[in-house]
């Protein structure tokens, strides 16, 4: 028992990978087809949405920021701004709408980190206000869906070229910019604060930027989830915010990601996103009702957060002794 949670403290990420595996198995012998390589672009841009709103909703929390619930209505305000407003404007290209998009994207995040950080208001309730705020401004953009039409988002789901999956691009988008991240100072500063911020901000550690950056970033991934979801239903619609909200959560949690902060990574988060993907698959597969899904994610909501209860007291124990 003690092995297995040294391996577990030192690879956050071991439970949701083992898994992981175990999904893709069941997944398998359930419905054969699910492996055929022709059915890899449509699952990987499924799955896209899933697995960059769960790294999105990582920093705020390894920051020891507290958790964004604004993520997942912040992806789909992306979605609505590109495909009723952008795109019929003349503005969607790629060159004007992506910049704008990420801009907006770190706007939103940077004003979340700004008053958690500086106004010094609850995490969970700022990121609440921020979820009906957003979720509000994409009702009022986009009341009804509307189809984006051909667009350069249409093979960010499907192939690009005829042979390369496009989820695969905006899946690395993330985690290519979070590995540069990890070059920098930023990174390490970030653990830091979210293991101790005390001692971070006595060692000379900005605390307030490093807070307002990762809420920065979220936002920056998040408009990049919204891009990914845009590409996957080709439409408009402004009501899947609170569903990927709690999925973005449940996917942090799931990965081994630590609510107190200063434990964890994008990684877990990412194979986090998986798991639930995956068993949202098996369970459409063998015909289970749609109830049960809003279920398995509670139920995985849940198990994370014991999951990082139990590392965070034998990380403590650790440091007493």
């Amino acid at each position: 028992m003690h092995r297995h949670l040294a391996v577990l403290r030192a690879r956050p990420y071991a439970f949701v990978l083992v898994l992981v595996v175990a999904l893709v198995i069941a997944n398998a012998v359930v419905r054969p087809s699910f492996l055929a390589p022709a059915q890899w672009p449509a699952l990987l841009g499924t799955l896209a949405p899933f697995a960059i709103l769960g790294m999105a909703s990582t920093p705020p929390v390894l920051g020891g920021g507290g958790v964004d619930l604004s993520v997942g209505p912040l992806a789909t305000l992306v979605n609505c701004v590109l495909v009723s407003v952008l795109l019929p404007h003349g503005l969607g290209g790629p060159l004007v709408s992506i910049p704008l998009l990420l801009l907006l994207g770190v706007g939103v995040g940077a004003v979340n980190g700004v008053l958690v950080a500086i106004v010094r208001l609850d995490p969970v309730i700022t990121t609440l206000g921020s979820l009906f705020v957003l979720t509000g401004a994409a009702l009022k953009i986009a009341a009804t869906p509307r189809d984006t039409g051909r667009s350069w988002t249409t093979d960010l789901a499907g192939l690009m070229g005829g042979w390369f999956p496009g989820a695969l691009l905006t899946m690395a988008a993330p985690a290519v910019l979070w590995l540069g991240l990890r070059r920098t100072a930023f990174v390490r500063n970030l653990y830091a604060v979210g293991g101790d911020d005390a001692a971070s901000f006595s060692a000379g550690v900005n605390v307030t930027a490093v807070r307002i950056g990762t809420y920065a970033i979220a936002g920056l991934f998040a408009s990049i989830g919204g891009i990914a979801l845009t590409a996957l239903i080709q439409s408009s619609d402004s009501s899947l915010g609170t569903t990927y909200a709690l999925v973005a959560l449940a996917a942090v949690s799931l990965g081994g990601t630590s609510l107190a902060g200063g434990t964890g990574g994008v990684l877990g988060s990412f194979l986090g996103a998986c798991g639930i993907f995956l068993l949202q698959e098996l369970l459409s597969a063998t015909g289970a009702s749609s109830n049960y899904v809003q279920l398995a994610y509670g139920v995985l909501l849940v198990l994370g957060v014991i999951l990082g209860a139990t590392l965070a007291r034998g990380k403590k124990k650790e440091v007493l002794a």
